[in-house]
């Protein structure tokens, strides 16, 4: 049951309290994708990734990608050069300056869905401009299992099309700040309501180092971040909760509330792993293994 993810691949330059570093691999479909692919069973299909790079894009950062099992023929390579971003980083990590952002051939991405990728039984559409997300999603056959991002951009000058989306998915991925401004509510658990009332099935709030939760109708269910003691990069983060979310869902095969329960927790141990490290340095190296012996230290954090 493989999993197709939707949303940019990208160069960052990133600067923390600990180093500076230029031309990171990024982007919010290749995290969650490469998140994603550390969940799969030996013999599964890897992610589908669809996104769209430039001339410039490295030869190896796409054998990377297809060395963890992606499946990178939904990457197109346009004329031009590949989305790129600038960030530092305050000292509190909750602090985020972006230097700069140049789109490039993201600026005129219109999403090509292979067919083979078609028949995804499940779908993330990792943070775009929701009428980029909706002409994907109209590419998918059936009736996938749908969970989409979005960030404070759409939110202020998209809205609409981002209710319109919000319709069709069946769970949406967001962080606290995004919530209050989505819905203007303060308190969080009515907040979640609230958007649970524009469509979805299912809402998860990101709280950052203070864990995240999920609500829907048949689900209530909230954890703290896997406690680490060093941080050296976030970025990614969040892709990367939501690459390892929707991977324990395409490996169990099931969207049940215990399903999504698991999901949380392999999301919040993935994203551990990723901000240990620049990009994707701490992911490579890790295996099904590494995360399940960190999902039941945390399992054992939340067990009373």
């Amino acid at each position: 049951m493989p999993l197709l993810v939707i949303g940019t691949l990208a160069y960052d330059n990133v600067e923390t309290q600990n180093d500076k570093r230029e031309d990171l691999l990024g982007g919010s479909a290749m995290y969650c994708a490469v998140a994603a692919s550390l969940m799969r069973k030996p013999g599964d299909p890897g992610p589908r990734l669809v996104g769209v790079v430039g001339e410039d894009f490295r030869k190896f950062d796409l054998e990377a990608l297809q060395g963890l099992g992606i499946d990178t023929e939904g990457v197109e390579v346009a004329p031009g050069r590949t989305f790129r971003w600038g960030g530092r980083y305050e000292p509190d990590w909750n602090t985020r300056h972006t230097t700069f952002t140049e789109l490039n051939v993201l600026e005129h991405f219109d999403p090509k869905v292979p067919e083979a990728y078609r028949d995804s039984r499940f779908v993330f559409l990792a943070n775009a401009h929701p009428a980029v997300q909706e002409r994907a999603l109209d590419q998918v056959h059936g009736k996938p299992f749908v969970v989409a991002d979005t960030m404070n951009l759409w939110i202020d000058v998209a809205l609409d099309d981002l209710k319109h989306l919000l319709k069709r998915v069946d769970g949406l991925i967001l962080n606290d700040e995004e919530a209050r401004l989505l819905t203007g509510k303060s308190n969080l658990i009515q907040a979640a309501h609230q958007v649970l009332e524009l469509g979805p099935r299912y809402v998860i709030l990101k709280k950052g180092e203070h864990g995240a939760f999920l609500m829907g109708e048949d689900v209530h269910f909230s954890l703290p971040a896997y406690p680490i003691t060093e941080v050296i990069d976030p970025t990614g983060a969040g892709d990367c909760f939501a690459g390892g979310f929707m991977g324990s869902l395409v490996r169990d095969g099931d969207v049940s509330p215990a399903a999504l329960r698991r999901a949380m927790l392999f999301g919040t141990v993935t994203a551990s792993f990723c901000v240990q490290g620049f990009s994707i340095e701490t992911l490579i190296p890790r295996t099904a293994d590494h995360l399940q012996a960190r999902y039941e230290e945390l399992a054992s954090i939340c067990t009373i």
